[in-house]
Parts: structure tokens; C-alpha cells; sequence
């Protein structure tokens, strides 16, 4: 019976597929996920589509505070950014919708390191309370900046076009997300090969060190708020095509909170985890839902009372893990599957 690991060198350590099983696995699941619009209805493919998006976003986050170790409480106010600048371009001037999201990703990749430069001098919660500060910033120009983001009133996004085609609905804007989407988790995976992801992680893990053997602490930083600022700021371009609506209420402070949860719950320093948590967090108001749903016929004054507890929920969730599984949801499933690959020797 084959067990263990049967890696004999540098590249079949660091390839992304370890096995023709998983090329394979991984292959039916693209078949079953570019099929989901076939046989899912409208409602659950918003959700899904929520999903995706909060996928990219999550990506984002974790690259900043998961594996480079700056913690953002401003990944709202990046969204917001990216949201209107993706807005504003596709409503004054007409630009399609490949040009509008790269370039509201740059936009937001500009501002993300510039409210990264603070990042060489302070860490830790004093970086969170300055990006906190610029969310706060970001929801003031946002109000007050009518001409171009339309003030409390908000923007009209007309629906993403190549040429006749228009995604102007869920089913096919699922496609747009979702292959942005597996781009954004490839082009992640794979930074993380390379000398500059390897210098975010080192600057996470012992920054005095990293100084010390050649790495530029404030430029990777730098780089690393601005590909962290890109990746949100996709995701809320993303969220200005599909809400089609979009206002300084869209972008509450509590999104950055439900990213930090995501990432958390998922797993820092992992994109695995960004998945996972992205898609259990989003599904989690869902979940809460159906449960007060189901209770309704039974408990009807038990549902009026249920019914605000997604922050409690919330909270609980992100203080077990933190005790429990302070690795996330991803470092359990790496668990179960090297037991799988060990057995029956994985005691």
C-alpha cells in the first residue's frame, strides 16, 4: 500500500497539483462549478456569487495580515475605492468592464500604499487604528464628493459588456466573478514561490531579521498593501457590478470586520483558508436564516429574538477558533489529509 510522502525533489515539492488524483479531482469540480447556473436557482446564485467575490477580497486581506503580518481594519474603505472608481469610469466615461476593474484595482493599489507608508514606523494594533482612520477618511470623501461618487444618493452601475453580450444577470456574471477569481487564487499561490512573497513572509516572522539579511522592509511592505489593495479593490468593483447600485451604506466599517473573520476562521497565511473562510462566513447569515425558518412554526417569539444574532454568532465563532483551532479551518483539513496520506502508519 502506498503511505507517506514520495517527494524526491525541489519540483514536485513545490508543484501546485501533487498527484494526477487531484489533477483530476480538481478537474470535475471546475466541470461541476462552470454548470452551477444550469441547475442552481437565482437566489442561490447570488450567493454564490457573493461568495466568489469575498473570495478575492479574503485573498487580499490574508496576503497583507496573513502572511505578511500587517494587520488592515481598512479593506471596507479599499472596496469603497474600488467600487466607485470602477463606477465613475463606466458611467462618465464608457469604459468597458475589462478596463474599469484592472484600473480600479491600480486606483485602490496606489491609495492601499499610501496608507501603507505609516506601516514602517508603527505595527500591530497602531497600524489597525491607522487603517481604521483611513476608512473613516475614505466614508467621508465618499459622502461629500458628489461629482463623482454621487453622495449619499450613490451610483448607478450599468451591467459589464463585450460588445452585444452584457452580464445582466446572476448566471452570467457568475463567469466573470469566478474567473477572476481563480486567477486571483493562482496568481496568490504562486507569488508566495517567488522572492517577494518569500520576503512577505519573512517580514511576518521576524521583521529585524529579515532587515538584517537584505530585505527592504518598507518597499515590501509597500508592495505588499499595494497587491493587498489591488485584490480588494477588484472584489469591490465586483460588488458595484452585481449590487448595480452602490452607496456609502454599501461599505459599512463591519465589512472589514467580516474579512478579518474570514481570514481567521479560514486560516491566516493560507489561500486555502481565505477560501474557506470567505465561503463559510458568507454563508453564514444564510445558515442563520433557514435555522430561524425552520423554528418559526415552533418558537415564534424564540425567532424575533434570533433573528439579530449574526453578530453574536460572529463573535463566538472567531473567539473558538482562536482557542480551538487557532490556525483555521484550513490547518484541519491539512491534518485530515496527511492523516489519510499516512494511514495506516499515521499514528
Amino acid at each position: 500500500m502506498r503511505c507517506g510522502d514520495f517527494k524526491t525533489s525541489y519540483a514536485a515539492d513545490m508543484t501546485i497539483f501533487e498527484s494526477g488524483t487531484a489533477r483530476v479531482m480538481l478537474g470535475l469540480f471546475f466541470c461541476l462549478l462552470f454548470t452551477l447556473p444550469l441547475y442552481v436557482p437565482g437566489y442561490l446564485l447570488d450567493i454564490v456569487n457573493r461568495i466568489g467575490i469575498a473570495i478575492i477580497g479574503a485573498i487580499g486581506l490574508n496576503i497583507l495580515t496573513g502572511f505578511t503580518g500587517q494587520i488592515s481594519l481598512g479593506n471596507a474603505a479599499f472596496m469603497a475605492i474600488g467600487a466607485f472608481s470602477c463606477g465613475y469610469m463606466g458611467t462618465k466615461f464608457g469604459l468597458p468592464f475589462y478596463i474599469c476593474i484592472p484600473m480600479a484595482g491600480i486606483i485602490t493599489a496606489f491609495f492601499g500604499m499610501f496608507v501603507g507608508i505609516p506601516s514602517l514606523r508603527i505595527k500591530g494594533l497602531y497600524l489597525a487604528m491607522a487603517t481604521l482612520a483611513a476608512h473613516f477618511i475614505v466614508e467621508f470623501l465618499v459622502v461629500k464628493w458628489e461629482s463623482v461618487t454621487g453622495g449619499v444618493a450613490g451610483l448607478s452601475i450599468p451591467a459589464p459588456k463585450i460588445g452585444s453580450f452584457s452580464f445582466d444577470s446572476d448566471a452570467k456574471l457568475f463567469f466573470l466573478i469566478f474567473v477572476l477569481a481563480i486567477m486571483s487564487v493562482l496568481f496568490a499561490k504562486n507569488l508566495f514561490r517567488t522572492k517577494v512573497g518569500k520576503a512577505f513572509v519573512a517580514i511576518r516572522d521576524q521583521a529585524i531579521s529579515a532587515e538584517v539579511m537584505g530585505v527592504n522592509l518598507l518597499k515590501y511592505k509597500l508592495f505588499s498593501f499595494g497587491i493587498s489593495s489591488f485584490y480588494v479593490g477588484v472584489a469591490g468593483a465586483l460588488i458595484a457590478y452585481q449590487a448595480k447600485i452602490i452607496s456609502p451604506e454599501t461599505f459599512p466599517v463591519t465589512v472589514a470586520i467580516d474579512y478579518l473573520g474570514m481570514i481567521i476562521i479560514g486560516g491566516l497565511g493560507s489561500i486555502l483558508g481565505s477560501i474557506y473562510g470567505a465561503i463559510f462566513i458568507t454563508l453564514l447569515p444564510e445558515l442563520l436564516r433557514m435555522a430561524t425558518s425552520a423554528l418559526a412554526g415552533s418558537f415564534p417569539e424564540l425567532v424575533n429574538k434570533l433573528a439579530a444574532t449574526k453578530e453574536l454568532v460572529f463573535g463566538l465563532l472567531v473567539i473558538i477558533f482562536l482557542i480551538f483551532e487557532p490556525s483555521g479551518m484550513a490547518a484541519r483539513w491539512h491534518s485530515i489529509k496527511n492523516y489519510w496520506k499516512l494511514y495506516p502508519f499515521s499514528h
